[in-house]
Order: C-alpha cells, then sequence, then structure tokens
C-alpha cells in the first residue's frame, strides 16, 4: 500500500455508515455565496505505521488564507480525517461553509448533519463520537456546500493541504503527536480559485 492508499474504500472502516446514500458521492456545485467561508481538507494515513496526518487551508474571505496541519502515532484513516475537518472548523467565522472534501463518506455525512437532524441508530458512528460531537456543533445551522473533489491543480488548495497532511503524516511518525500552524510565507504562495 501507498502513501494515503486505503484500498477501495479510501475513506477509511470508521467512516463508513450504514447509509442508503453510502454508495453514492455528495457532490453540491457551491452555489454564489461571496461570503462563503472555503475550506479544503486533506488527510493521509500510513496503515502499517498507524500514524496519520491531516491539514486544511481555509479562505475567510479576508485576502489571505489560513493553514494548520497536524499528526498523530496510533491512529485510523477516518480519524485523521475528522480531525482535520474540526481543526479547520474550530476558529472558523459563522458564515456559510464550501467545502473541499477527499473523503466523500466525510462530506456525506457533513451534509447530513448540516441539514439537522442527527444520525439514525443504523447510521451512527461507532468510533470517535469525539470528533463526530464537536464536527455536529461546527456545522449545526450553517449552509454546507461542496465542491467536487477531483484532480487538484498544482498550487492550489487541494494539492497543497494534501502535500501538507502527507509531511503531517510524517512528522507524527517520526517525533509524535503535534499540531502547527502552516506559515503564512508558504500559505502566500497559493493559487486560490476565484
Amino acid at each position: 500500500m501507498g502513501r494515503g492508499d486505503q484500498g477501495e474504500d479510501r475513506d477509511g472502516p470508521g467512516l463508513a455508515m450504514n447509509c442508503a446514500w453510502r454508495s453514492r458521492r455528495v457532490v453540491l456545485d457551491a452555489p454564489a455565496m461571496t461570503s462563503a467561508i472555503r475550506i479544503w481538507a486533506r488527510s493521509s494515513h500510513h496503515a502499517a505505521f498507524r500514524c496519520g496526518g491531516w491539514a486544511w487551508v481555509r479562505d475567510d474571505g479576508r485576502g489571505e488564507p489560513t493553514g494548520q496541519a497536524g499528526g498523530t502515532r496510533d491512529t485510523t484513516a477516518a480519524r485523521m480525517a475528522l480531525a482535520g475537518l474540526v481543526a479547520a472548523l474550530k476558529d472558523a467565522p459563522q458564515g456559510p461553509l464550501v467545502l473541499d472534501l477527499a473523503a466523500p463518506v466525510l462530506a456525506r455525512a457533513v451534509h447530513r448533519l448540516a441539514q439537522g437532524p442527527a444520525f439514525t441508530a443504523e447510521e451512527a458512528p461507532a468510533e470517535d463520537l469525539d470528533l463526530w460531537a464537536q464536527l455536529a456543533t461546527a456545522v449545526a445551522g450553517r449552509a454546507v456546500a461542496f465542491t467536487p473533489a477531483g484532480e487538484p491543480f498544482k498550487g492550489g488548495p487541494a494539492a497543497f493541504a494534501q502535500a501538507w497532511a502527507e509531511l503531517a503524516q510524517d512528522k507524527a511518525k517520526a517525533a509524535g503527536p503535534f499540531v502547527a500552524a502552516i506559515p503564512r510565507a508558504n500559505l502566500a504562495k497559493l493559487k486560490l480559485p476565484i
């Protein structure tokens, strides 16, 4: 298995919920929300070493993007995807969200949480309940849209976040758990989509 490769279900076993809509990918074109907060979140997990990393880039519409990366040992791919998104939403200003997530099952879960009712007993996640609770609180009552998570373009925020997630995975493997801001000098080189 290569870096970031979790087999057929790239989201990891913790995100595989028993939902009628599990096999379909939620891709909603982002409506014209000029004041929307745009977030690109990516994660990486090495199954053999059980270490992982995450990174996010956020454009609050204030003129310069922000970002953060982190990682830990003894984790799962699902936990890394959740941890990255929760970290991105932690201090995000209120307002509509436009998310670009590489994990389609996570996108469907966020869509469901933002619409209101919680998961049914069959759909409820069994692991990482601490992160799921934080995610539910962060998206409650917000308008959420998704952009297609296709191939990230070179120099774009999705590719940038993926590179930082892989770097975070390597750092966590070597040095243990950490969370750090992505330097502004690196973020200044980003090509944000209009």
